[in-house]
């Protein structure tokens, strides 16, 4: 489990990392197993861990004052989630993470975060690339939902995350794109019928 995150770290660094350092930042970690639809972040309760999955599919969602949830990140084995509005704020999360199926993950908690990028620098490029990139995807997600029609978000998210296609539902999908599930179905569909 852990080789999977340190292959992650050594290729978005482009090194090896001495395993000193890793052995460090391994031990700051400790895992966890949660079942299909449980839980992993609660919306309105504190978020003190960020999450590196291991095995699982999970999502990241906020509900709507009509109760309606709107996914907007998921991560499968090799990606890492969470809460980070609560995580680095100190405040009750604004969303909610809740596993797609059994799903293993590392932890970390806030303060061994801190611990390791004030102690290792190869750990805050790390993570400091992580949050460039994530924040990156998402300027482009949001100019891409408002000036792109909804087959065009589909199939450039499908080409880019096919492994999503695969294990995430088609609502939250739809869900992810700002687009109905009913759409997302006729898209499909027609995609289906051109091949």
């Amino acid at each position: 489990m852990i080789d999977i995150l340190k292959s992650h770290i050594e290729r978005l660094l482009n090194r090896t990392l001495p395993e000193n350092n890793y052995e460090f930042f391994s031990n700051l970690l400790f895992e966890k197993s949660f079942d299909k639809k449980d839980l992993i972040v609660e919306e309105g309760k504190q978020c003190n861990h960020i999450y590196f999955v291991t095995e699982g599919t999970c999502y990241l969602s906020i509900t709507d004052e009509k109760g309606e949830e709107h996914a907007m990140q998921f991560a499968l084995e090799g990606y890492w989630i969470s809460d980070l509005y609560s995580f680095f704020s100190g405040k009750k999360a604004i969303y909610s993470v809740k596993a797609l199926e059994p799903t293993k993950v590392l932890m970390l908690n806030r303060d061994s975060f801190q611990t390791v990028c004030d102690t290792l620098p190869a750990f805050d490029r790390y993570f400091r690339l992580l949050l460039q990139n994530a924040f990156i995807a998402l300027q482009y997600r949001l100019a891409k939902t408002n000036s792109e029609d909804a087959e065009h978000r589909y199939n450039e998210f499908a080409k880019a995350f096919p492994q999503f296609i695969q294990r995430v539902p088609q609502y939250l999908i739809a869900s992810y794109l700002g687009i109905k599930p009913q759409s997302l179905s006729r898209i499909r569909k027609d995609a289906s019928f051109r091949k």
